[in-house]
């Protein structure tokens, strides 16, 4: 089963991807973007990036 393109397009438009996952992760802001340590790896550092712009 395939999604509709304009049903992942409304999806898209109304949800705040930074909301989202600042749910789960602590996001510190850097510019236009927000950095996080990554979800999959033990990491120590902020590699996992988000732009709310994309």
């Amino acid at each position: 089963m395939q999604i509709a393109q304009e049903i992942i397009d409304e999806v898209n438009d109304r949800a705040d991807v930074v909301e989202v996952i600042g749910k789960h992760l602590k996001l510190k802001r850097s510019g236009q973007n927000y950095f996080a340590c990554c979800p999959f790896h033990n990491e120590k550092s902020a590699s996992f990036s988000i732009s709310p712009v994309k």
